[in-house]
């Protein structure tokens, strides 16, 4: 299979990772939430626009996380792919900081933090939590 073949596969939504974190939130009983929600800053993957809640679904690789999945580099054309995981990483940082400008508070969960499903599961729980009490 060639690469364009390979990269057309990638889904931006819907993904595993993103299918795991909506399973989780039913567990804990905190249904209602919106997909992609285009309205607020940097399409969070998992809103709660009343609570102003955002939760976004990292893979490592395409967001450049510091994990060995995240820091591995790619065995050809290593330039464009260390300036679009440079891009992603900035636009990720820039919709954070839109989105606590508009009041919203943001999670972000990492896809090789979700292999722990009870510790994730604590921090969603804990970060919904937080937003009842305040």
């Amino acid at each position: 299979m060639d690469r364009s073949a390979v990269m057309r596969r990638v889904k931006a939504r819907d993904t595993g990772p993103e299918r795991r974190v909506r399973r989780m939130l039913r567990e804990i009983g905190a249904p209602g939430y919106r997909l992609d929600w285009k309205a607020a800053p940097g399409r969070p993957d998992i809103a709660y626009p009343g609570r102003r809640l955002a939760i976004f679904v990292h893979g490592c690789f395409w967001h450049g996380h510091d994990c060995p999945r995240g820091a591995r580099e790619p065995k050809t054309n290593g330039d464009y792919w260390r300036a679009k995981i440079g891009r992603n990483r900035a636009r990720d940082a820039a919709a954070l900081e839109a989105l606590a400008a508009r009041g919203w508070r943001a999670l972000v969960l990492w896809e090789c933090a979700l292999r722990d499903e009870t510790a994730a599961r604590d921090r969603l729980r804990a970060f919904l939590e937080g937003a009842q009490a305040a």
